[in-house]
């Protein structure tokens, strides 16, 4: 048995999350003790992210502190996880000497032989690619409500700013049985809802084996869909990311026919300019955005839609800008992930010699911003005086006497209720309070009772 005492800090995007509780789920088999102060604990892993800039400085930040309690305290073991390590591999040691364990993303399950090397006294990096072993772990997960389960790891696309397909290596899928039997584990532990995850999630099973007889190819996203639907205990179902390029109507009509599938689509546009999206090698034009997006209006009417945006790739000029705020206009979004671009580490566009300046980078992103805002609370209004179903997640931080969840369609929602007696309940909210990034409302039962 091991008494250590261990904390893990997430970067990044929902992949890393799931990754991480992974990684906390090793540690707990192997007798350690989570601790939320990562300045009590004896071992500190830092799961990292590449996609921007300031994530990974803000690593370096971390790091530097808990290598001071290194000097005084031999026995601390540093892990640096995720993209990150990947990226940087051995300059990492180089850079930061006193690290025990370098290991990238696909090395997760392998963190409980990988840390024995480092108790045995080795220095390890472990950023090769590797075939991903079937996920045998239990997660530690943060939640007692909804979980991630991923469905495929890597990505096969070559984005020209984007560092995922280096660090997280090749499309990756798991099997739907795999996949089915996480979920019926999580169905029996109370959970309520699963969000599939993929980098691509709409490429899962391109590389697993299976044609139908009409020449259709078996094990899609939607074949997954369907054969998952019925988990026992699973009430909602949620999937990301997806791609514009794979998001094909069958899987629109599936989500509608679904009933625990959520009315919430996530699809990244990136650019609304066909040239800025053709160096960006998205693979797919405006038009054919706007028409995913037409579809999904059309079977799922009432979908939220939100999407990811790049402000200042290289090259883009004030008219190309003008046309992503314009396809954001047409299309009203309840939500989108904004970022001004940086460039990274190993990617075309990093060495492209059309670089945007700091100052236009940072204007567009506070006009795009203020668009992004607009448009929420325009799409927040249609909630009020509705009924809205609410997955009961947890307390509100700033109201001990309300409760939070949210919606089918992902809006963040808050009532009067007791958490002890709601958590992990499905209840009726009548939205009375409309704000663009959530709302707030009574509960139906309440009122009736009233």
């Amino acid at each position: 048995m091991d008494n250590r005492r261990y904390h893990i800090t997430t970067f990044g995007c929902q992949m890393n999350k799931a990754d991480s509780e992974r990684m906390a789920g090793i540690l707990d088999d192997m007798g350690m003790t989570w601790i939320e102060d990562p300045f009590a604990a004896d071992l500190v892993v830092y799961n990292t992210c590449t996609i921007r800039d300031h994530a990974e400085s803000k690593v370096y930040s971390y790091l530097g502190k808990q290598t001071k309690r290194k000097h005084t305290n031999p026995n601390l073991t540093l892990v640096v996880a995720g993209c990150v390590a990947q990226q940087e591999g051995e300059a990492l040691l180089r850079r930061v000497p006193e690290l025990d364990l370098v290991m990238g993303p696909q090395h997760a399950n392998r963190l409980g032989d990988l840390l024995e090397q480092v108790f045995d006294g080795n220095q390890v990096v472990a950023t090769e690619p590797i075939h991903i072993m079937e996920d045998i772990t239990k997660p530690r997960r943060d939640s007692k409500i909804s979980a991630w389960v991923n469905v495929i790891y890597g990505c096969n696309e070559r984005c020209t700013y984007c560092v995922v397909p280096g660090v997280r290596g090749v499309e990756q899928s798991r099997t739907p049985e795999a996949i089915r039997a996480e979920m019926e584990q999580l169905g029996q532990q109370g959970y309520k809802e699963v969000t599939l995850l993929g980098q691509n999630i709409d490429a899962y099973g391109r590389d697993l084996p299976g044609i139908t007889a009409e020449g259709r190819r078996q094990n899609t996203l939607t074949d997954l869909l369907y054969y998952v639907h019925d988990v026992p205990g699973i009430e909602r179902i949620r999937f990301a990311t997806s791609h514009p390029r794979y998001f094909t109507k069958r899987l629109i009509k599936a989500c509608a026919e679904m009933p625990k599938v959520c009315e919430h689509f996530h699809i990244p546009f990136q650019s609304g300019d066909n040239d800025v999206l053709k160096a960006m090698a998205r693979g797919y034009t405006h038009e054919k955005y706007r028409r995913i997006i037409d579809k999904v209006r059309h079977y799922v009417p009432d979908a939220a839609i939100s999407g990811d945006a790049i402000v200042g790739f290289p090259g883009e000029t004030e008219a190309q800008f003008q046309n992503t705020l314009q396809l954001m206009e047409d299309i009203g979004f309840d939500m989108v992930n904004t970022a001004a671009y940086s460039p990274r580490p190993n990617t075309p566009a990093a060495l492209w010699d059309s670089q945007v300046d700091e100052a236009t980078k940072k204007d567009r992103l506070q006009r795009i911003n203020h668009l992004v805002s607009r448009q929420a609370a325009e799409r927040s209004q249609r909630y009020l005086h509705r009924i809205e179903s609410v997955m009961v997640e947890d307390v509100s931080p700033k109201d001990p006497q309300q409760v939070m969840g949210r919606t089918r369609t992902n809006r963040l929602t808050f009532c009067p209720g007791d958490i002890n007696e709601l958590k992990g309940k499905i209840i009726d909210v009548k939205i009375t309070e409309i704000r663009p990034f959530s709302l707030t409302g009574e509960r139906v039962e309440a009122l009736v009772g009233a």
